[in-house]
């Protein structure tokens, strides 16, 4: 069975979707997650964004190609298995990345991503060529998504990363 998000990401001139997938916040570490969630399709139905959609294996996974997570916990509440849940969730460390497809790095006055991010988390620093270039300030990036969509050369994309501190844990 063809996947969708392969197809949409085809008809958009995107790359298929990277090997780490990008799950709901809420959800188990991977192990735990695939062994529960039974692809019932409940979070995607619940999402208001639209944007939790179903990978090959029918588990869910954000597609921010269509919106932003408002980190609502409509998939969460919705999910029966637990799959999703609030209590023994991994931590959310999934932020952007901005990549050289980036119309700005080329010299194109592009700053779509930095006024959809509502976290102040992509600026334009200027340059002395004249270009001002976005810098991600991974300490205030959400992960939220908001910047994919809105990239005319997709050159955003939002993944996980390492977890750096445990909550409590002075840098």
């Amino acid at each position: 069975m063809t996947n969708l998000l392969d197809r949409r990401a085809l008809l958009f001139g995107r790359s298929r979707p990277a090997a780490d997938p990008v799950r709901p916040p809420g959800a188990l570490p991977e192990a735990a997650f695939r062994s529960a969630c039974d692809g019932c399709a409940a979070c995607a139905t619940a999402c208001p964004a639209g944007i939790v959609r179903l990978d090959g294996g029918r588990r869910p996974i954000l597609d921010f190609s269509q919106g932003e997570c408002t980190f609502c916990a409509a998939c969460t509440e919705a999910c029966p298995t637990g799959a999703l849940a609030a209590a023994g969730a991994r931590p959310w460390t999934v932020r952007a990345a901005i990549g050289p497809a980036c119309l700005a790095v080329g010299g194109v006055a592009c700053r779509s991503c930095g006024d959809a991010c509502g976290s102040g988390a992509i600026r334009f620093s200027p340059c002395p060529d004249g270009r001002f270039l976005p810098v991600l300030r991974e300490e205030a990036c959400t992960g939220c998504g908001a910047c994919v969509s809105v990239c005319p050369a997709g050159a955003v994309a939002v993944r996980p990363t390492p977890a750096v501190l445990p909550l409590g844990r002075a840098s």
